[in-house]
């Protein structure tokens, strides 16, 4: 019997590596999309493709290449994406499409490609949303937008694709310290993932990626990752208007650097 495949987007961030080693060490064979992969080396069951996932036409070929070399896929991970930390007021239509381009329509676009190998072989769609994706945060209207998007959709695919014994899960991750410190934030607020200095009880990729695999395992339709996930998730689902006022209080107090 062949190992099992794994596709993950942002393959070449803290948290895809850190998810590519948990599944390596269970003897999946893991490709990673990413636009650059020369940090990643030459690693056993691990192949990398470089992709710039806005562009339809180099991701189009990407995912071709994935399946003519792996024609049984059987878990593809949709964990690329970019924050955008900044008041509304100061925030460009530009950057407010690039986050979705990003964040929610390349996703789109990959499980458009992946739709048919993961009916054949009854696999799994996998999106890293965040809290933000079923929550307000706070200067992060845009990245909210694009998550509470990308929930919609996947969640909206789960009833489609049950009859083809298909599933699609939601990991909804707090703040994973994947880029402390390396911000690189552009003039239009636009940055890294796991960057910003203003989140509250950070986990380790490592640590998130555990909790991922460990809900995909156990077929959890929507996985919060971490202990203020999943406070935000029962608090929000109880009460949104407590869950704004202690959001406000810990995140609205200080503005994002």
């Amino acid at each position: 019997m062949s190992a099992p495949v794994a596709v993950i987007s942002g393959g070449a961030g803290g948290l895809g590596r850190a998810l590519s080693a948990a599944l390596r060490s269970e003897d999946w064979q893991v490709v990673l999309l990413d636009r650059d992969i020369s940090g990643l080396g030459d690693m056993p069951g691990q192949q990398a493709i470089a992709c710039d996932l806005t562009d339809p036409a180099q991701l189009k070929r990407a995912c071709a290449q994935v399946i003519a070399t792996h024609p049984h896929i059987d878990l593809v991970i949709y964990n690329a994406g970019v924050t955008q930390i900044g008041p509304f007021e100061a925030l460009g239509e530009p950057a407010h499409r690039r986050v979705f381009e990003i964040n929610y329509f390349a996703a789109v676009a990959m499980a458009r490609e992946f739709l048919l190998p993961l009916r054949a072989s009854g696999g799994t769609h996998l999106a890293i949303s965040s809290v933000a994706g079923f929550s307000p945060l706070y200067h992060r209207t845009a990245y909210a937008a694009s998550k509470h998007a990308l929930g919609g959709f996947f969640s909206s695919l789960r009833s489609e694709e049950a009859r083809h014994g298909v599933r699609v899960q939601i990991a909804a991750p707090s703040f994973v310290a994947t880029n402390i410190g390396q911000a690189e934030r552009q003039d239009d607020g636009i940055a890294r993932p796991g960057s910003a200095t203003d989140g509250v009880d950070y986990m380790t990729p490592e640590a998130a990626a555990r909790v991922i695999l460990r809900g995909v395992k156990r077929k959890t339709p929507m996985i919060p990752v971490g202990r203020i996930a999943r406070a935000s998730w029962y608090i929000h689902r109880l009460s949104p208007r407590l869950f704004q006022r202690l959001m406000e209080r810990r995140i609205g107090t200080t503005d994002a650097p």
